[in-house]
């Protein structure tokens, strides 16, 4: 009998000790997670030192032991010699901005360029690597106005683009004083579209009634759930029509060599033929322009973090499942080939 309450004790011992375990496991990844939410401020980083240690790390992986050596004597050399330079490089402020449905990217970008116009001057130059899709059109000309503060203040903004600017992503490229684009980046698509299911003849089948109260005319055009009219669809079509021309005239104050005629009609292109049309500059990534700018200039990246309620995080979920979604619309719109 005493056998057995030792075996059960040790049991028992084992699993509170697994339990408490567990618990402990649990409580520190959700105190984490809450410091990390809580958290908020700007954090910069020197990219011409995170080059250097890159650099040195193959280095001295490939490198004999005297060559090493020379390579170490080389670094301290230039080293002092730049201590003892009066004269300081230009400066690059990198951005990332990413886009989504709601350009929610802009409460960082807000504080980023209020950050770094406090300290910048003429010599120096902001670069964004911009990766956007578009979507909601005040959201996005937000954003577009914050990159529009940079130009006002006479200091020289770039944009690159590794992977798509297109409609409110155009939107924002196109602020810059130059433009760049991979290869194969998607730039473009300078169109306003609404799109709305309707369900009225699934409800008026099973018996239920829509009905909708408005004061104003045209307060509510089309409806998801009433039937809608040929008057409310032309009432949505003239203020797309409205809001493109905005869009339109926009682009064309800062890219005035743009032919309007020919790529302000909702398509897109390829970053090659995005250039003979004018929408980019030049063909580069942005790990090759950053790579040259290192050498005459000192790059710092800078990022904004922002501080998200529990509830933003739990509906972010949410979201980013429409994000993914809107994404995929996005793939398959592009693999299926140009529109002509």
């Amino acid at each position: 009998m005493s056998e057995f309450f030792a075996e059960y004790g040790l049991f028992l011992l084992k699993t509170v000790t697994l339990a408490a375990a567990i618990v402990f496991v649990i409580g520190s990844a959700a105190a984490a997670s809450r410091k990390a939410a809580q958290q908020e401020g700007l954090e910069v980083e020197n990219l011409n030192e995170k080059y250097k240690a890159l650099s040195k790390g193959l280095r001295k992986a490939i490198m004999k032991k005297d060559e090493r050596k020379a390579e170490a004597k080389a670094e301290k050399q230039r080293a002092k010699q730049e201590a003892k330079s009066k004269e300081h490089k230009p400066r690059g402020f990198v951005i990332d901005f990413k886009g989504d449905l709601k350009a929610t990217g802009v409460q960082s970008l807000r504080e980023e360029i209020s950050a770094i116009l406090e300290v910048a001057d003429d010599r120096d130059q902001v670069i964004v690597r911009l990766d956007n899709h578009g979507g909601v059109v005040h959201e996005h000309g937000l954003a577009a106005s914050q990159l529009i503060r940079v130009r006002r203040r006479g200091i020289p903004l770039t944009v690159i683009v590794d992977k798509v600017a297109a409609s409110g992503g155009y939107l924002m490229a196109c602020v810059a004083n130059r433009i760049y684009a991979a290869p194969f980046a998607i730039l473009g698509s300078i169109g306003v579209i609404a799109q709305i299911p309707n369900f009225n003849r699934m409800l008026d089948t099973h018996g239920v009634e829509f009905e909708m109260v408005t004061a104003g005319e045209f307060k509510r055009t089309v409806t998801m759930f009433g039937k809608n009219t040929e008057k409310e669809r032309a009432k949505l079509k003239e203020q797309l029509e409205d809001v493109h021309s905005l869009f339109k005239a926009a682009v064309q104050e800062y890219r005035p060599q743009l032919d309007l005629d020919r790529v302000a009609t909702g398509e897109y292109w390829y970053g090659s033929m995005a250039l003979e049309l004018n929408l980019v500059d030049e063909l580069k990534t942005s790990d090759e322009l950053l790579a040259e700018l290192a050498k005459d200039h000192d790059l710092f990246h800078v990022a904004y973090k922002v501080k998200q309620p529990l509830q933003k995080r739990l509906m972010s979920s949410v979201d980013g499942a429409v994000e993914k979604l809107d994404a995929a619309g996005w793939r398959r719109r592009f693999e299926s080939g140009l529109p002509r």
